[in-house]
Parts: structure tokens; C-alpha cells; sequence
């Protein structure tokens, strides 16, 4: 029982993440790049201020809930939890060390003017969000197959937790 209840927290958590990162590059990435720069500037200022908080607590319980459930299980199920873990700690450190830094420059030219050459920068934070985004995706993905797979029926004489 505790296990399928971390399965089901780390799919959840790892699925809130992929969404809210693959909500990002699909709809806010196009739309900073349609509008005026400073009215970029605002938003992605204001957008980090709310993000700051809950996309980090979301990192932290995808991680720790797929690292327990590697912990908890054997075989494939290890495997492929614990390489969703990573996955999620992936996204953790492209956001701090790639978006987190360059989200502090965007706040400073918000406030004043963005510098010569501010496009390369904000493609470059365009490509660590692509990062941060797939690595999620990839974390869900793998957490979905665990998911179906022991809920797929197997075949006749075998017990589904052999399988795990």
C-alpha cells in the first residue's frame, strides 16, 4: 500500500511539473516573444516571483517521492523510479544554476534597461527551460509506463509483483 501511494504522488508531482513546464514552452515562451520587451521584462519578473515557490516544492516531492519509491521496489520498477528521481533533480539543477541566474538579470532590466545583447541571454534561458522541460517530460513518461504496467494484466500464472 505505501508503495502505490508513492507511485501515485510521484506520478502526480512529476506530472504537475511536466505540465506546468511544458505549459511554459508552449504558451508563456511564444507569448514573451510576441510582445514589446519591457512588457516582457514585467511579466517574467512577476511570473518568477509566484514560480520561485511552488515550482521548487514540486521539483522537491517529484524527486524525493521517485527516489522512495526506487527505494522501496526492486528490479525494473528500481530502475526506472530512481532514473525518474534523477530526472526530476535534473530539472531542479538546469533551473538553478541555467534559469534561476538569468531570471535575476531579467528582474534588474526590468527595473532598468535591458543591455546590449539581452536576446542571446534570453535565448540561452529559452534553451535551459527546453532542458528543464524535456528531463520532466522524460521523469512523467517513464513514471506513466510504471503506472500501466502494473495495472496491465499479466499473463496467466504469473503474479503481477514477480513482474516488478
Amino acid at each position: 500500500m505505501r508503495t502505490r501511494l508513492l507511485q501515485g504522488l510521484s506520478l502526480l508531482s512529476t506530472g504537475l511539473l511536466a505540465g506546468a513546464f511544458g505549459y511554459g514552452a508552449a504558451n508563456l515562451v511564444p507569448t514573451f516573444n510576441a510582445v514589446p520587451i519591457d512588457m516582457r521584462l514585467d511579466f517574467h519578473a512577476e511570473l518568477m516571483k509566484m514560480n520561485g515557490i511552488t515550482m521548487q516544492a514540486t521539483m522537491a516531492v517529484s524527486a524525493l517521492s521517485s527516489l522512495a519509491l526506487a527505494a522501496l521496489t526492486r528490479g525494473r520498477t528500481r530502475a526506472l523510479a530512481g532514473a525518474a528521481a534523477l530526472l526530476a533533480v535534473a530539472s531542479f539543477l538546469i533551473t538553478r544554476f541555467g534559469n534561476v541566474p538569468i531570471n535575476g538579470r531579467i528582474k534588474q532590466w526590468a527595473a532598468t534597461e535591458p543591455p546590449t545583447g539581452y536576446a542571446d541571454v534570453l535565448r540561452r534561458w529559452e534553451l535551459f527551460n527546453d532542458a528543464r522541460t524535456l528531463t520532466a517530460v522524460v521523469a512523467f513518461a517513464l513514471l506513466t509506463f510504471l503506472a500501466l504496467r502494473e495495472t496491465a494484466p499479466c499473463p496467466k500464472g504469473h503474479d503481477q509483483r514477480e513482474a516488478a
